[in-house]
C-alpha cells in the first residue's frame, strides 16, 4: 500500500508560481520503479493529466502547460511541480499519482486557485 502527503496549494494571482510537492511512503515495493506526477480537475470537468515523471526521468507535460510547469522528483520518494505564469484556467484540485506497474495511487488532492 503507498501513503501520499501534497502539500504547496494555495491562492494566487495570475501570472505568479506556486509549487506542490508530494511524498510517498510505504512497503512491498521498490520506489524506484515508480512513476509520479500531477493530475488536475477542474468543476465540471474530467481528471486531466498535467505533468508524469517516470522512473527513468522521462517526462510527459499536457500541452497546455508546456513552457509554463516543470516536474522534477527529488528522491524516489518525492515529486515536486513548480508552476509559472499560472493563469486562471489553472484553477482546479491538483492530484499527486503514484504509478507502479499497472496500478495508479492518488493523493487527496490540493486546490489551486488562479484569480484573475
Amino acid at each position: 500500500q503507498v501513503q501520499l502527503v501534497e502539500s504547496g496549494g494555495g491562492l494566487v494571482q495570475a501570472g505568479g508560481s506556486l509549487r506542490l510537492s508530494c511524498v510517498a511512503s510505504g512497503r512491498g515495493f521498490s520506489m524506484n520503479t515508480m512513476a509520479m506526477g500531477w493530475y488536475r480537475q477542474a468543476p465540471g470537468k474530467q481528471r486531466e493529466l498535467v505533468a508524469v515523471i517516470s522512473s527513468g526521468g522521462n517526462k510527459n507535460y499536457a500541452d497546455s502547460v508546456k513552457g509554463r510547469f516543470t516536474v522534477h522528483r527529488h528522491n524516489a520518494n518525492t515529486v515536486f511541480l513548480q508552476m509559472d505564469s499560472l493563469k486562471p484556467e489553472d484553477t482546479a484540485v491538483y492530484y499527486c499519482l503514484v504509478r507502479i506497474g499497472v496500478y495508479n495511487y492518488w493523493g487527496q488532492g490540493t486546490q489551486v486557485t488562479v484569480s484573475s
